[in-house]
């Protein structure tokens, strides 16, 4: 004789399963292991290093701690929000609008490409899944014409059923993932100083989506001139070994 499950149980268990997919899809999409070639730049952090402005764990501390609540709070995240809502509601303009402003708020030729080549990689990876928006009438539209990353990961996340909170703190833990993953690599940095930095950071990060949540759109915008210094002065920086 079968057992059968109650039906609350059931509907919940349903909604458990689609939780953790979205968890797993959120895990995917953030690893380090996703082949959209992150690894290859450092967002003029390899610069800095150069100049001086960061040469220890405290100093990168305060570095990353200056980018995230001047720069990913006021820019990445609130606009990642956005475009998930965006694609949600199939607002086709809204999309174009917010990859737009991200693509102008790039203040050099190398965070422009970067940010242009890892969307393009992105997508050519969620095609390879089968999981690019149709762009038919009455479904999902298509991604804009050289998507940025932020739109494409928006779209990733809205399809993979996770949550924009949860879509932001993961944008946020992939952006500090690789940040001392480049430290370990062009800096005299321990992977135990790297781990004492997660922990001075995650609250750091909840407290960015946090603010980033009630931004309206006229607080957006990025202050970060040492950023963008350092990342021109990179570009033509005599030995390197990141593209940004």
């Amino acid at each position: 004789m079968g057992i059968t499950m109650p039906r609350e149980a059931a509907s919940a268990a349903v909604t458990a399963q689609g939780d953790d997919l979205a968890l797993l899809g959120l895990l995917q999409l953030v690893s380090p292991a996703l082949p959209i070639g992150a690894f290859a730049f450092s967002q003029g952090l390899e610069s800095a290093f150069e100049l001086g402005w960061v040469k220890d764990e405290a100093s990168l501390g305060d570095w990353l701690t200056g980018v995230l609540d001047d720069g990913l709070t006021r820019c990445e995240l609130p606009v990642l929000a956005r475009l998930q809502r965006a694609w949600a509601e199939r607002d086709t303009e809204a999309i174009a609008q917010w990859d737009g402003w991200l693509a102008a708020n790039r203040e050099t030729a190398e965070l422009a490409a970067e940010d242009s080549r890892l969307g393009a990689s992105l997508a050519r990876l969620l095609g390879s899944l089968g999981l690019l928006p149709v762009g038919r009438s009455g479904e999902s539209p298509a991604l804009p014409a050289g998507a940025g990353y932020v739109t494409v990961f928006a779209w990733a996340a809205q399809v993979r059923g996770v949550a924009p909170r949860q879509a932001m703190l993961g944008f946020a833990w992939a952006w500090l993932e690789n940040q001392l993953a480049v430290a370990c690599k062009a800096l005299p940095l321990g992977h135990t100083a790297a781990q004492r930095l997660v922990e001075r950071l995650r609250p750091a990060l909840v407290a960015a989506v946090d603010e980033a949540l009630v931004l309206e759109d006229n607080e957006l915008g990025p202050a970060l001139p040492g950023l963008a210094l350092a990342s021109a002065l990179h570009e033509t920086q005599y030995s390197r070994l990141f593209r940004s």
